[in-house]
């Protein structure tokens, strides 16, 4: 196989894999098992996930990923080198350039850690982008123009938020809340409201299935059973949970998102946020397929927001329109080797 680029979103829940004009070919978990006896890899991706909270002691089902940068150098670039060779064969002639989305908060140690564990994994070159530029190039915004835009990216482990300009971020951060921390609050809130400990599976399929952002009247609230462990008897027990457990669980992690982007606001010069009230706020990630997220934003900063297109596919899809159109975007990319 000739030489290819790839665009890598490495993110804290999910790994997403882009080809230039085939469009996402690889959408699975980050999680890698590792067999501890022999400290071998056994999983990765879908049957990696499988196994969580279901491994015997000689089995560990690791994340290496936690908000959003390598935690575990070794298991990273297993699972790197994993999702390249899912996507080229084993046996290719060229190595492939791979361009690599990174929290917008990324400091230069974690930035390179990301570039050496690609290297090693099989790459020719590695390019970093951080991940609301690429979210915004994803979601189709001219980042080129001489307009302000922001975007807010909320993935599993971290919040991104960038307002960008001609090319540029003009001001950027990044908070470490995303869906993991909203399962866990949703979890917490449970255990302690209903005494029943339910897992972080449960948890995620909750916020899923009936989570809301805002509060929902009687007529619209959205119903579920759960099953988990009554905290008291420590037995096997199934209630039922509504769309407002879940508003009320998560509303401390959403004020904090909510904060850094307000923050952000206040510190973008009064001409760009003149064109941010025009254009409206821009949410990516698969967090924001929460039901009602574009509307808790809009009432929160007093500007209209609203969901992209596939959401959870912009970061992966603006790595592989910035990889084929370098030039154009080489003002936005952190880091090449």
């Amino acid at each position: 196989m000739l030489a290819k680029r790839i665009g890598i979103d490495l993110g804290t829940t999910y790994t997403l894999v882009y080809l230039p004009k085939r469009g996402v070919v690889i959408n699975e978990p980050s999680v890698v098992a590792v067999s501890i006896d022999d400290n071998k890899i056994l999983a990765v991706g879908n049957d990696a996930k499988d196994m969580l909270g279901r491994t015997p002691d000689t089995i560990v089902a690791l994340k290496p990923l936690k908000d959003g940068v390598i935690a575990d150098y070794r298991t990273t670039e297993a699972m790197i080198r994993y999702f390249i060779n899912k996507t080229l064969g084993k046996v290719r002639i060229f190595r492939p350039e791979v361009m690599v989305a990174v929290p917008a908060g990324i400091s230069s140690t974690e930035r390179r850690a990301v570039i050496e564990a690609t290297i090693a994994a099989g790459a020719k070159a590695a390019y970093i982008i951080k991940e609301p530029v690429a979210a915004a190039i994803g979601a189709n915004i001219p980042i080129s123009s001489a307009t302000g835009h922001m975007v807010v990216d909320i993935g599993g482990g971290t919040s991104e938020m960038a307002v960008i300009s001609l090319g540029g971020v003009v001001s950027s951060t990044s908070v470490r809340v995303g869906g993991n921390k909203l399962d866990l609050a949703i979890l917490e809130y449970i255990r302690k409201k209903y005494n029943l400990v339910i897992g972080e599976r449960t948890a995620e399929e909750m916020k899923m299935k009936v989570g809301s952002a805002l509060f929902l009247d009687d007529d619209s609230k959205l119903i579920m059973e759960i099953n988990g462990r009554d905290g008291v008897s420590g037995l096997p027990r199934t209630m039922e949970v509504n769309s407002n457990d879940v508003t009320a669980a998560i509303s401390g992690e959403m004020e904090t998102i909510l904060n850094t982007a307000k923050k952000i606001l206040q510190q973008t010069p009064p001409e760009l946020v003149a064109d941010i009230i025009d254009k409206g706020i821009v949410l990516t990630g698969g967090t924001s397929l929460l039901r009602n997220i574009d509307q808790l934003f809009s009432r929160a900063l007093g500007v209209s927001a609203y969901v992209a297109d596939d959401p959870m596919l912009c970061v992966a899809k603006g790595t592989g329109i910035a990889l084929d159109n370098l030039d154009s975007y080489k003002r936005s990319i952190l880091a090449t080797k």
